[in-house]
């Protein structure tokens, strides 16, 4: 009689955000990420639904990164019962313990704040999970190391190599019995100015690769150049740039990007401000994993001097106050909470500024407001008229595009038996399944949220 496996979508399929499969086999149940949803109303509200599958029997989990919509749910299926190992590499877990802590505690103050004004709906509202939470969470994690393959029993093995996407990210290889599944994670680009360029897998039987990007090309173009240019004619009107960033990797390209500027003598001696406890801490992953990428140590030593980093929220209200001209890095990198928006509470009104957008919006977020155009952004209950300048840097994702991911899939020289095109949108997901057919006759699908598929072995 065949074995037979089942995959459960439980996240990241017909959408970005909430990356969580589970893998059912004859002897194990695993899960690969187990992220939060993100954006959307509707899709922020799936965190607080228990998982369709039996959560204390999952064995482990495998994590490709450190990603809050990636790792962001562990907590929750801790309290749910489960109780096996979390297996990442080095950085992913220290980067994933940074962005829980950080998520709890935005998650606590939220809760309270809203239970102080009365802008929720929930009475009292709470936090999905708690800093105590993490604590439990951060026990359960293994690392591992790159390009060895270890034994998690039942005749599944698994291999971490890295995908560029930021520090410590991966793609899995799992071999459960004869057959060999790819996980993806999140591909970065080939010439990313901090990360090595993503290594290529070479056989898959069971393929699931990400679409965030799926169905566009970035923009050519000198992004420094480009840089310079706005933030030269933002302080010639006696302005600042808001740059809301995601506190890894994005925040440490903009400040070496900028570093670079200061550097050559393109931009004047304005102040450079870094407002992201998360960022900070995100600083010193770099520092103790500098073998991940490739940043020389004079100059991440010479950037970080450069720079003011915020050490307090008084410090960030401050810096509100002042009236002179300067580059603030802050987060979220989608406007969805952090420093960033008291910032724009106090800037967004005044067309002196600019809001600089560095990466991916995902639907339903402030950040993809204001690439829509927005006029108006509803912050803690109440709405803000939008006059700053908004102006976006494209090129610096860290997600490959159309392309890149195509070939990150290009050295795969038999046709996998099943191929899943998770991890985006719906239009970047169709358009994408379409391209690999068209590039090399392989056949994928694009599943839905809650999907069972059945596999032979």
């Amino acid at each position: 009689m065949d074995k037979k496996i089942f995959i459960h979508f439980l996240g990241a399929a017909g959408t970005v955000t909430g990356s969580k499969y589970l893998i059912e086999t004859p002897e194990k149940k695993f899960l690969v990420d187990c992220g939060l949803f993100q954006g959307l109303k509707q899709l922020r509200l799936m965190n607080w639904d228990h998982l369709p599958v039996d959560v204390p029997s999952i064995d482990f989990v495998l994590l490709t990164h450190g990603h809050l919509d990636h790792v962001g749910y562990l907590p929750r299926l801790i309290k749910d019962g489960f109780n096996g190992k979390i297996f990442g590499t080095a950085p992913t877990l220290d980067i994933a313990e940074i962005i829980l802590r950080d998520s709890a505690r935005l998650q606590e103050e939220e809760a309270e704040q809203a239970n102080l004004e009365g802008f929720s709906k929930h009475h009292p509202a709470k936090a999905l999970y708690t800093e105590k939470d993490v604590e439990h969470t951060l026990t359960h994690f293994s690392p591992i190391n790159l390009n060895q393959w270890i034994d998690l029993g039942g005749e599944i093995q698994a291999r971490f190599q890295t995908n560029g996407h930021i520090i410590g990210s991966t793609f899995i290889e799992v071999m459960v019995g004869p057959k060999k599944f790819v996980f993806s994670g999140d591909v970065g680009q080939e010439d990313d100015l901090l990360l090595m360029p993503p290594k290529r897998p070479t056989e898959a039987d069971i393929l699931f690769v990400e679409s965030t990007y799926g169905d566009r090309l970035h923009p050519e173009g000198d992004v420094k150049e480009r840089l310079k240019t706005i933030v030269l004619e933002t302080i010639a009107k006696g302005g600042s740039v808001i740059i809301p960033s995601f506190a890894v990797e994005r925040t440490q390209v903009m400040m070496y990007l900028l570093w670079q500027l200061r550097v050559s003598g393109d931009l004047p001696d304005i102040p450079l401000i870094m407002d992201s406890p998360m960022g900070a801490r995100v600083l010193g992953v770099f520092e103790k994993h500098r073998d991940w990428h490739k940043l020389p140590s004079a100059e991440y030593t010479a950037m970080c001097e450069l720079f003011q980093v915020v050490e307090n929220y008084r410090e960030t209200l401050g810096l509100i106050e002042t009236k002179y001209p300067k580059v603030i890095i802050a987060g979220s990198g989608m406007v969805t909470g952090g420093r960033v928006l008291s910032y724009l509470q106090h800037y967004i009104e005044n067309p002196q500024h600019t809001v600089l957008l560095v990466g991916y919006q995902g639907e339903g977020t402030r950040g993809r407001q204001l690439l829509d155009g927005t006029h108006e952004l509803k912050i803690h209950g109440k709405y803000y008229p939008v006059k700053s300048r908004i102006e976006v840097l494209h090129g610096l994702s860290a997600h490959g595009d159309q392309s890149e991911l195509l070939h990150w899939m290009s050295d795969i020289k038999t046709a996998p038996e099943q191929i899943f095109v998770i991890h985006g949108e719906k239009q970047a997901a169709d358009t994408f399944q379409v391209k690999i057919k068209d590039t090399y006759g392989w056949q994928a699908v694009v599943p839905n949220l809650y999907d069972i598929v059945e596999i032979s072995l």
